[in-house]
């Protein structure tokens, strides 16, 4: 048949095309095979099948082998599956003595691809044949009485002959391993009667015959019995150990495979069954203490390994038994009848109807069944090499007919216990329904053995001659095969390969989605990008499979359902409910579970990979479009993990697509959004289905939209921790959307909640954190910002970008009075300030620092004379830069020079700007005359002790600037810059001239400066009434009035005792005047007793009224006496010293002259 005949299903809408999610699918390989030859009348079945390269076999009821080759499909088409055309039809030789019983045809083909040879078992005949075309070899050898061929080593890659192979032979009593190359080579004859099944890992094979499993060490020659096929069956041994090799009887040279040292070769195998009716008598078996049940049953020691045990023998060795088979022919075929009478004979019990199967599931183990009837339930049994049952036993629902394991690649090799799955175990078996009998395949999971699937036969199959009405029975049986064929699965690639997902709606760019998807370069770069994604899809979905069904005239490979679909299979079905409304928490469960199943799966190849990303995908959208889409939050929604939704690869931009308030977000650019196709009809149905009023149920179930938006903004912030992972795809468009849909997210949230004074929200803190650590979305977050009103972290986001214009104009904007919502600003000059003495840039600073400077001169003067600032300014530079944009600030700057930084060069300019500021408002305000007019008398009306005048004004100060301004102008012009300090004084007399009686203060200091100290003393005497002050005068020699209040006084270097005393006298002369008597009395008595020492006695006798008592300059006079009499007793003890010093200096002169002696000076010559 042609590849025309196997039609693959029609491809359809996904969502509507159902999908199997059954572990296997049947594909069809050969169907209504032409299995009878001409002429022939009876049922013909097929037997059994086997496939090499491209070569098949089948083998039928009629003792016929048809030969098929196959043709490979068109390379174009990569999800086409070869066809089969008839090559040929071999009838094998066998002996067609006459005989009452059906025989049963070609029963076994085994192919020996390492030399070219196949074996074919026929109606108990054994013959061989050349591969492929099955030519006669070995010289036609025909070996009759033959129940079974096989025992090929499993391990393949351990056999050491590389050019032959080694069979097992079962005839008769014995099974004789032979090596077959280019000439047969018998290895040695092992005693076990009427083997009917075997299956061999190295030297150790698990065989079979009509009731009991035993496991043989081919090497030793050892068998251990392990348990019989039917449990009904008492008296079948068990958990015994045999002897069970064969006496080999000496052969001539020629014969050479009777030769037990196999030293000589025989060019045919007819040597093979010389022996058939002449073997040993049978060895008396040991039984082992430690094995005395039959039932199958964990060993404590291992019968089979020859370093623990002796090997024993036993019978007889009499060479007379022995008779020579180089001097007989070979034996004639055994007759037909005959047999057969051993089978009739075991047929005939209730037990025995069981056929033995044997699989080999890893290097270590075998499968074996066991059961009671055909019609009752069966039981597979692992055992290891050793005997030993491992593992947990397998359950059929019916006995199986047939039997095959089914193992991973990757875990062929593994060790028995390994925890992924291994493999799984098919079995044919007859299943009862209410409509008849058919034959099914159960299919179990060797790893787990609760997972049982059960696939009905695809076609119909031919009714057997049962006896029961309805029962469907076609020979159905499973086989291994030796060549594996890989089975396309179009179905997996149309699910995987990606599509464009186009997205209506709206686009930050600015553009439309026509505009953005119809530009010509992208609708070229469009249809590359799906012809290569279609060329990649046909490479996807090849699976391998060395299973084949046959069921009366047809033939199937029994493949693994791809793992994509049969998991999205269930999804797709789960889905559908989940649209309908039905069970929707049973549904979300089900997801969740498909998740956990392949939460650790590790893919071996690409399409498992992208199967397993798939699944992960498609299973996250459902339930995150799920929870989204329904009124009540769903309860399991802390099992849909973030982790999962964030591992699982899925553009978060389709999830944001779903969302009414984060859909504007989605960033597609020019290359759009490329999803897996499987996917494109959920996203479709929740678009225009569920969630078209999505936006009304956030706004109107706040508990909802609590849950909802939390879990979707853990799911954004998880995705922004994978920023620069090199394996994502669209990743400047994928995290332009995810920071503008967290960003817009937490902007929403934020208005939901209030923070209290001074504590921000734990929302608030995130969106601090998002916008401080930047955004890739930037244009955007600035738009949504501006739309929130959220100026101040609008100006962070500036900052992390290190944008400090924008930044200062954003605070300026607040600081101004435009609104910002979250009103996060605190001491919004203040941070301007901060953040102008860390920039460098000298155009923003000055910008900003004069802005600042015309609201706040104080903060706005620090920009520029803060020294812990990155630029510094010249004062000269400074003071221009304020005159011109902030000239209210140029008086702070000056104070803060010459204050501040006691840098006297400004000091004139200073008091310019305060005489200004005093003057002005005193030529304009007759209220401000009338303060310091009122200041003055209210000073003067004081009584004794008052403070001084300066602490008077400063603790009664005005609350006006001018004030403020006139007690500094006092303190410039009072000296506190130190006596090196000038002004130009012409100038300021100048000035206040008109206003004298106003500044009094002023004039005092003034006149001091000008030497003018009567007319100072004058003022501070009659103008103010300050005394204190004008003691102070005359004690600093007319220095300063108007210092610090702080710290001590200095009285003036230039200043002498006598010019303080004609201070005094210019300060007595004042006091005498004072218009009040008793004042005046008092003060000047004050003066004269304090100050005394500074005064002439007679002077002030002559100044003092005659009309004042001398009892009230007393003081004064006691005091001036005293000092008179103690400076005349000074100078007479000053002189009595100054007599004796005088004295004492003569008579030190006397005995210096007396020691030196006279000295003679002789006159020089004329």
């Amino acid at each position: 048949m042609d590849s025309s005949d196997i039609q693959e299903p029609p491809r359809k809408r996904r969502r509507k095309t159902p999908i199997s999610t059954d572990s296997y699918v049947f594909k069809p390989l050969l169907e209504d095979i032409a299995l009878s030859p001409e002429g022939y009348t009876s049922k013909v079945h097929i037997t059994c099948i086997e496939l090499w390269d491209v070569n098949l076999y089948i083998g039928t009821s009629a003792a016929e082998i048809l030969h098929y080759v196959a043709i490979p499909p068109d390379p174009d088409e990569a999800t086409a599956s070869p066809s089969y055309i008839f090559a040929s039809r071999l009838q094998p030789t066998y002996n067609h003595s006459a005989t009452t019983l059906k025989l049963p045809g070609v029963q076994q083909i085994l192919l020996l691809p390492k030399v070219a040879k196949a074996c074919v078992l026929c109606n108990g005949t054994l013959t061989f044949y050349t591969l492929p075309e099955l030519s006669p070899a070995l010289g036609n050898t025909v070996v009759p009485g033959c129940s079974w061929i096989g025992g090929d080593n499993m391990n393949t890659l351990d056999e050491q002959h590389e050019d032959e192979e080694t069979v097992m032979i079962c005839i008769k009593n014995i099974i004789r391993l032979v090596r077959i190359g280019e000439k047969p080579r018998k290895i040695r004859n092992i005693e076990y009667p009427s083997c009917l099944a075997i299956a061999r890992r190295d030297n150790f094979a698990c065989v079979a015959d009509a009731r009991a499993y035993a496991l043989l060490d081919v090497e030793n020659q050892q068998k251990i019995s392990l348990f019989p096929i039917s449990s009904l069956d008492e008296n079948a041994a068990g958990g015994q150990v045999e002897d069970i090799s064969v006496y080999q009887e000496p052969s001539r040279p020629s014969s050479g495979i009777g030769d037990p040292r196999g030293h000589s070769r025989n060019t045919s195998l007819s040597t093979l069954v010389s022996g058939l009716g002449h073997r040993s008598p049978q060895s008396r078996s040991q039984e082992r203490s430690d094995l005395d049940t039959p039932g199958p049953g964990p060993r404590a020691t291992s019968p089979l390994r020859p370093s623990n045990r002796p090997r024993s023998r036993s019978g007889t060795s009499d060479s007379s038994r022995r008779p020579s088979v180089s001097d007989k022919p070979l034996p004639p075929p055994p007759d037909r009848t005959s047999a057969h009478q051993g089978a009739q004979t075991i047929a005939a019990t209730s037990f025995s109807n069981l056929t033995p199967h044997i699989c080999s599931p890893t290097p270590n183990e075998f499968l074996l069944t066991t059961g009671t009837a055909a019609d009752e339930p069966g039981v597979g049994i692992f055992v290891n090499l050793d005997g030993d049952v491992v593992r947990g036993t397998l359950q059929f629902r019916r006995y199986p007919s047939s039997v095959v394991v089914d193992v991973n690649e990757q875990s062929a090799s593994a060790p028995t216990g390994a925890t992924q799955s291994e493999g799984f175990v098919l079995a044919s078996i007859l299943q009862h329904r209410d409509d008849g009998s058919r034959e099914v395949i159960e299919v179990q999971d060797i790893s787990n053995e609760s997972r049982t699937e059960y696939l009905d036969i695809p076609f119909p199959f031919a009714e057997d001659d049962s006896e029961d009405a309805g029962t469907i029975v076609g020979h159905t049986k499973l086989r291994n095969i030796l060549s594996n064929t890989s089975a396309p699965f179009p179905e997996v690639g149309d699910r995987l390969h990606k599509v464009r997902l186009h997205l209506p709606g709206y686009h930050p760019s600015g553009k439309a989605e026509t505009e953005v998807t119809s530009h010509p370069a992208n609708k070229v770069w469009e249809d590359k990008r799906n012809q290569e994604e279609q060329a990649f899809a046909r490479r996807l979905g090849t699976q391998s499979s060395r299973i084949v069904l046959w069921s009366g005239s047809s033939i199937w490979w029994l493949v693994r359902n791809p793992l994509v679909l049969r998991l999205d299979g269930a999804i797709d079905m789960i889905a559908e409910a989940m649209f309908a409304h039905t069970e929707l928490n049973n549904n979300r469960k089900e997801i969740l579970r498909i998740l956990a199943s392949i939460r650790d799966y590790e893919a071996n190849t690409e399409t498992e990979f992208l199967s397993l990303e798939y699944i992960r995908q498609k299973s996250s959208l459902i339930l995150f479009a799920d929870s989204l889409s329904r009124e009540i939050f769903p309860s399991g929604i802390d099992e849909l993990r973030v982790e999962d939704l964030v591992e699982s690869g899925l553009d978060p931009r389709i999830l944001l697509s779903l969302i009414s308030l984060l859909q504007a977000e989605v960033v597609e650019g020019p290359q759009g959004i490329w999803v897996h196709a499987g996917m494109t009809w959920i996203i479709e149905q929740y678009s225009t289905g569920f969630l078209v009023n999505t936006k009304d149920n956030i706004n109107h179930k706040p508990v909802h939209q609590t849950e909802w938006m939390s879990m979707v903004k853990r799911y954004l912030m998880a995705w922004r921790q994978r920023k620069g992972f090199g394996s994502i795809a669209d990743e400047i468009e994928v995290f332009k959307s995810t920071d503008a849909a967290l960003l817009h997210l937490l902007l929403y949230l934020d208005g939901q909640h209030t923070s209290k004074a001074g504590i921000p929200s734990a929302v608030r803190s995130e969106l601090y954190s998002l916008v401080d650590n930047g955004v890739d979305c930037f244009e955007r977050a600035v738009t949504l910002l501006e739309q929130y009103r959220r100026l101040y972290v609008l100006s962070r986001l500036y900052q992390n970008r290190k944008m400090a214009g924008r930044v200062l104009g954003t605070w300026r904007r607040i600081i101004e009075g435009e609104v910002d919502t979250g009103n996060e600003l605190r001491d919004g000059e203040n941070e301007v300030r901060k953040y102008l003495a860390k920039i460098r840039d000298i155009s923003l600073i000055h910008e900003f620092g004069t802005w600042l400077a015309r609201r706040n001169a104080v903060l706005g003067v620090q920009v520029f004379a803060d020294d812990s600032s990155r630029v510094k300014f010249a004062p000269q530079e400074v003071v221009e830069v304020l005159k011109e944009q902030a000239p209210e600030a140029v008086k702070v700057y000056l104070e803060h020079l010459v204050f501040g930084k006691k840098n006297s060069q400004y000091a004139n300019t200073l008091i310019s700007y305060y005489l200004d500021s005093v003057l002005h408002v005193l030529e304009s305000s007759a209220e401000a005359r009338s303060v310091l007019a009122q200041s003055y008398e209210s000073y003067r009306a004081l009584q004794p002790p008052k403070p001084t005048y300066r602490q008077f004004i400063m603790d009664n100060a005005v609350p006006e600037s001018w004030w403020q301004d006139r007690l500094r102008l006092l303190e410039l012009l009072g000296g506190s810059h130190g006596a090196d300090f000038s002004y130009d004084l012409g100038s300021i007399l100048g000035r206040i001239e008109a206003y004298e009686q106003d500044l009094v203060p002023e004039s005092i200091i003034l006149d001091g400066r000008q030497g003018r100290h009567q007319q100072a003393l004058r003022l501070l005497t009659h103008g103010l009434g300050d005394y204190h002050t004008a003691v102070n005068y005359c004690l600093m020699g007319g220095a300063s009035i108007f210092h610090p209040i702080s710290g001590s006084l200095t009285p003036n270097e230039a200043s002498t005792k006598e010019d303080q005393a004609v201070l005094f006298g210019y300060l007595l002369t004042e006091f005498l005047r004072i218009e009040d008597a008793s004042n005046r009395l008092e003060r000047t008595s004050e003066l004269l007793e304090r100050f005394g020492s500074w005064y002439d006695v007679k002077e002030v006798l002559k100044m003092i009224p005659e009309s004042w008592s001398v009892e009230l300059v007393s003081g004064f006079l006691v005091s001036a006496f005293r000092r008179l009499i103690h400076d005349k007793n000074e100078a007479m003890v000053v002189k009595a010293l100054s007599g004796a010093e005088n004295l004492q200096v003569a008579a030190a002169l006397v005995e210096k002259c007396s020691a030196i002696g006279p000295q003679v000076e002789e006159a020089q010559s004329g």
